[in-house]
């Protein structure tokens, strides 16, 4: 697996979870799999394995790498090449993005697969991550175009609103073929696109969600490649990532100060005291009783944030208290640092990403808020239903394949679900929600039914594990007519 960010190593977001839970559901499945991740600054752990060089955009990379078990089955090899890696953030610097990003991923993957290349045991699949892998599919191509054995290519796309779009000069500097800088190749309105080459070249595509691989089939989702999906329909599957249920464990997590679980929901309460603790709102009777609506999301217009700024008021003047982890857009940071200030009896806000924090409200909310416009999967909605906090979520994406709509008249479900991406209908779910807390009864079954729902790993792994073989019969089938046809 080849993928930029990867836990505990490296973190933007969920892809870096999915990038060691994934390989380490697959190792208890019996697989072996390494995954291929910068060594990002800071990040000085492992042992020397290996060295790859690199000729790329007129120069010379030698990349180290270094080695991390997983677990069984499953390793890191973190590449460790200053001159690309040794960065102050990961992607962007001050809201910046690094201008010679196409040159740091593409040298990620053209490493990748010149390692892959030098193995003794071969290796079947080499499975590539949202558009920093883009361009991986095209280089393994090219080695077995060169004579080697090229192993069979995965593309999973996490979110389709990051394309790695970029000023076609790359094209030659990164040892790319004008030839495929077509309407049917990378090219993407003139520009050179990583994420296009990827769905064109690789030889199966997943998704992160059964309803989010319909969604990006149409113009509303398709991010101007809906077409290049529809085109690849046949080889394109929707697989629910699944959420690691020992980090993500309200029985056993560290950071709460007592745990809980299905059977003991009665110690919850010690979580959302040390919530509003943190969160520096008050502890008192009236506040402990008053439901707490939590939010862990990156601060833009994906996540829903102009939704809530466009319902800020009415938000404030619920009888909930709300409490919110994030950061992104300077504007919305700015929505719920002002909205804090302006109600500090009940509403906190912390700027950055805390783990600790995030755990707690998880932990200690009574309900999650996920407004997003589009979520290709989404994880907090299932770390929520796991820590007994109920999801008030837009019916869109993983969301809706994750979240059972309450039904008050049979007590089935395990959340809210809004459709219309309006702040009424936002506020209608959130009121629905507020009024099932009213009873404490519909509460805790909704609660309960939230707890013992499976998200885990080993369901989702076994799903892929059923593409890569048939990714590898595909290309067996074609290397035997190729043999016949040579003879």
């Amino acid at each position: 697996m080849v993928v930029s960010e990867a836990q505990p190593f490296s973190k933007t977001g969920g892809l870096a979870d999915v990038a060691t839970s994934l390989p380490r559901a697959l190792g208890r499945l019996g697989h072996e799999v390494t995954v291929v991740t910068p060594r990002y600054r800071r990040t000085d752990a492992g042992a020397f394995e290996s060295d790859v060089t690199i000729e790329m955009a007129s120069n010379r990379f030698r990349g180290e790498l270094y080695e991390v078990p997983l677990g069984p089955g499953a390793r890191a090899l973190l590449v460790d090449c200053p001159p690309l890696f040794d960065r102050a953030g990961i992607y962007n610097e001050d809201g910046q993005d690094y201008p010679d990003n196409p040159l740091r991923y593409a040298f990620l993957s053209a490493a990748a697969t010149e390692w892959a290349a030098r193995q003794a045991q071969p290796i079947d699949i080499l499975h590539w991550h949202d558009w920093q892998g883009g361009l991986g599919p095209m280089y393994a191509r090219a080695l077995g175009a060169r004579g080697g054995r090229r192993p069979g290519t995965v593309l999973t796309i996490h979110n389709l609103a990051y394309q790695g779009v970029f000023d076609k000069s790359w094209v030659p500097r990164l040892g790319l073929r004008w030839e495929d800088f077509t309407v049917d190749g990378f090219e993407f309105y003139d520009r050179l696109s990583y994420l296009k080459a990827g769905l064109g070249f690789a030889d199966a595509i997943t998704t992160v969600s059964p309803t989010y691989a319909e969604e990006i089939q149409r113009p509303e989702y398709g991010h101007g490649l809906d077409g290049v999906i529809r085109a690849r329909r046949d080889v394109l599957v929707g697989i629910l990532n699944g959420i690691d249920t020992d980090e993500w464990n309200p029985a056993a997590d560290p950071f709460l100060p007592q745990p809980f679980d299905a059977e003991h929901l009665d110690r919850k309460p010690a979580s959302k005291r040390a919530l509003l603790e943190a969160f520096g709102l008050p502890v008192q009777d009236d506040s402990l009783a008053r439901p707490i609506v939590g939010m862990v999301a990156r601060m833009v217009d994906q996540k829903g944030l102009d939704l809530i700024a466009a319902a800020a008021s009415d938000l404030a003047s619920l009888d909930a208290s709300f409490v919110v982890v994030g950061t992104g857009d300077a504007r919305y940071q700015e929505l719920w640092t002002v909205l804090a200030r302006s109600r500090p009896d009940r509403i906190g806000t912390f700027i950055g990403f805390d783990e600790r924090r995030a755990h707690l409200v998880e932990a200690g909310s009574d309900m999650f808020l996920m407004p997003s416009r589009f979520e290709p999967c989404g994880l907090n909605q299932m770390y929520s239903m796991r820590y007994g906090t109920v999801p008030v979520v837009r019916a869109v994406g993983g969301l809706v394949d994750t979240v059972r709509p309450y039904n008050p008249r049979n007590g089935q479900g395990t959340g809210f679900l809004f459709a219309d991406y309006q702040p009424a209908a936002m506020l209608d779910a959130l009121g629905r929600a507020l009024g099932a807390f009213a009873n404490k009864k519909v509460w805790t079954r909704l609660q309960k039914n939230g707890m013992r729902s499976d998200f885990s790993w080993d369901r989702s792994a076994a799903e892929y594990v059923k593409v890569y073989k048939r990714v590898i019969l595909g290309r067996s089938r074609v290397s035997s007519s190729a043999r016949r046809l040579s003879k």
